[in-house]
């Protein structure tokens, strides 16, 4: 019997990475869908997706966005994998989130560049946590604000790079009281969006939980679109 659920690829690095991966996969499994792990040694360039989850990780290859070196940590087989994947999907029109690392990879992808080193300190952004304590303000008419339910919320903060300038088509729609970009979208699409924050670990939050169902919600009607006769 055909499991009748959507399947969304999730990407992450071909070693580590198998705890954002469980979160992940369980978040998508209480939305509704199956997920499938998608690493430069697993790539599983043929399963028939219906939507794309950007997993968070290293940083983005500074060469991809006008950087002249190789910067430390980073994973071109996975810039590579995704960039791809990024293609595939938007090809095929698959509702795409792109989580932390993922947000980032998205907007590089779209040609825009990111602000490599966040500055921390007094009256700036607090030092990474686990825990949602930076407040986040959200544009409101946004997809983003449509899938949280709300344009005000907290969040975890684990990064320490961000979006600098948005990519073509894409636009800021989550700044934290820094000012500093904590999501972006395509407006033009129904579900393409980056969040910088981690919504699988926060699995109790309630607008994190309807992120991820709007995206599977997405998802499902994709695939009702694909398995549909054609008209005629």
């Amino acid at each position: 019997m055909v499991d009748p659920r959507p399947l969304i690829g999730v990407t992450g690095p071909a070693r580590r990475g198998g705890v954002a991966w469980t979160c992940t996969r369980r978040a998508l499994d209480r939305a509704g869908a199956r997920a499938v792990r998608l690493t430069p040694a697993s790539p599983s360039a043929d399963a028939p997706l219906d939507g794309l989850v950007l997993g968070g990780g290293t940083d983005v290859d500074p060469r991809l966005y006008g950087a002249v070196e190789l910067g430390p940590g980073a994973d071109p087989a996975r810039d590579e994998l995704e960039l791809t994947a990024l293609a595939r999907a938007a090809a095929r029109e698959l509702p795409v989130l792109g989580i932390c690392r993922g947000a980032q990879l998205l907007n590089v992808w779209a040609g825009g560049t990111l602000d490599p080193r966040i500055r921390r300190g007094t009256n700036r952004p607090p030092r990474r946590q686990l825990l949602p304590i930076l407040e986040v303000r959200v544009e409101p008419g946004s997809v983003l604000a449509s899938a949280l339910g709300r344009t005000a919320l907290r969040v975890n903060t684990l990064h320490h790079q961000a979006v600098a300038s948005p990519g073509a088509g894409l636009r800021v729609v989550a700044r934290d009281r820094f000012g500093i970009p904590q999501a972006v979208e395509d407006p033009r699409r129904p579900f393409r969006l980056g969040v910088q924050w981690h919504p699988e670990l926060l699995p109790r939050s309630g607008p994190q939980v309807r992120l991820f169902r709007t995206l599977v919600a997405a998802a499902r009607n994709h695939r009702e679109r694909r398995r549909a006769p054609a008209a005629g």
